[in-house]
């Protein structure tokens, strides 16, 4: 008794340096030969002619070909072979002497009398996914499509059980803090990590996903306060890739936006660690978006620039044309904002402060370079915000009259 699987044994052959005929020189074949060639097998094509993708091979000495129909006695030798001709007397003829010199015969176009059948295959670094569609090409197909998608976005895990003999790290950026934001490579990598370091401001939302012996750090830093240094950091990571294990250090907004990824890229690459970095949307253009504030604007806006809140930045441009975006520096906001007046500025540039961007608590204050201070700490205004100054403002859902 067969059940539901035809009595098929799904298998993966090896073929390299192996005899593998292919009797056609069509689409299908040409195709099967591709694939077989780079799986290493050694491949003669019989045909009396053929495409003119396996011409080319052909030219190139990567494939024997046999420039005639096929005959008996062709299949010596062999360990699989595939028959595409689209006759059905020369592939039943094929399929009847492979059957009698009990090699494996992959039958174009009728699976139902082939003796084996190539799945719909994927490969995604070192996982290989081959899919049987029940006879179905197209729909072993779309089955493929699908699984490999889910590994690449790091909804289904590539991670391996076993430490490599080298570490890797990866400076991910999170975006604004939804998971949504999170990019697919950056999602890919965590489904591999064995450690993720993480910051206060990252995608907490995504730990969820993870393996429960994935080893989590937090080392989130409030204003003000940092419990673990910035050097204490970066010797977590990399003691804990020379371990041997892939650590993913998932950080808020943009790794090199004010998020000192340089300095543990540089601490990495001192001590012989492998570093990749995956750049994140930074929350000086994405928080503002979500307040319907674009940075720049025909006719508003020509450019911006994204500074921190908390150093002296009387040297800004003072044209109202140019979007300024401070990020952190809410407590010394109104210091802030005496400086930019001071130093020229106009004081009635609009103003808006924008606090947990892209999160239930959203919220989005506006007023002038004079009034946002007292006005943000009218609401009680709380990192993590930003605050964006220039005619922009005005462009925003919460600006009055908009």
């Amino acid at each position: 008794m067969t059940s539901g699987t035809n009595g098929s044994f799904p298998l993966t052959l090896r073929v390299t340096g192996r005899t593998v005929v292919v009797v056609g020189g069509g689409h299908v074949a040409t195709r099967r030969t591709l694939s077989l060639l780079d799986a290493g097998a050694r491949v003669v094509v019989i045909a009396p002619v053929v495409s003119d993708s396996l011409a080319s091979s052909i030219d190139r000495g990567e494939v024997e070909w046999v420039a005639r129909t096929y005959e008996s006695g062709d299949l010596d030798g062999a360990w699989l072979v595939q028959t595409a001709t689209a006759d059905p007397a020369v592939d039943g003829q094929v399929a009847d002497d492979a059957e009698a010199r009990q090699i494996w015969c992959l039958k174009g176009g009728d699976p139902d009398h082939a003796t084996a059948w190539s799945p719909a295959v994927a490969r995604v670094d070192d996982v290989t996914v081959a899919v049987s569609g029940g006879g179905d090409a197209g729909r072993a197909a779309a089955l493929r499509d699908g699984v490999a998608a889910a590994l690449q976005s790091g909804e289904l895990p590539l991670r391996h059980r076993t430490h490599h003999p080298d570490g890797f790290v990866a400076l991910v950026g999170g975006g604004p803090g939804d998971a949504g934001l999170l990019t697919t490579r950056g999602r890919r990598l965590l489904a591999e990590a064995d450690v993720v370091v993480i910051d206060r401001l990252a995608p907490h939302g995504v730990l969820a996903e993870l393996s429960p012996d994935v080893e989590v750090i937090d080392v989130g830093k409030k204003p003000d306060h940092h419990p673990i240094p910035q050097d204490e950091i970066n010797a977590i990571l990399v003691d804990r890739a020379k371990q041997g294990k892939i650590v993913v250090r998932l950080k808020g907004g943009d790794p090199y936006v004010f998020g000192r990824g340089g300095e543990e890229l540089i601490a990495c690459r001192d001590a012989g660690i492998p570093v990749e970095v995956v750049p994140g949307v930074t929350s000086a253009i994405a928080v503002a978006a979500a307040a319907g504030i674009p940075v720049t604007h025909r006719g508003v806006s020509r450019g911006f620039t994204v500074v921190t809140g908390h150093e002296s930045l009387a040297d800004l441009p003072r044209n109202r044309s140019h979007t300024i975006v401070m990020l952190m520096g809410v407590k010394r906001l109104a210091e802030t904002a005496a400086e930019l007046i001071a130093a020229g500025h106009d004081s009635e540039t609009p103003a808006a402060l924008v606090e947990s961007g892209y999160s239930d608590g959203q919220r989005v204050t506006v007023g002038t370079l004079a009034t946002i201070a007292d006005r943000a700490a009218a609401v009680g205004a709380e990192p993590p915000a930003i605050t964006i100054l220039g005619d922009v403002v005005t462009l925003s859902p919460a600006w009055p009259g908009a």
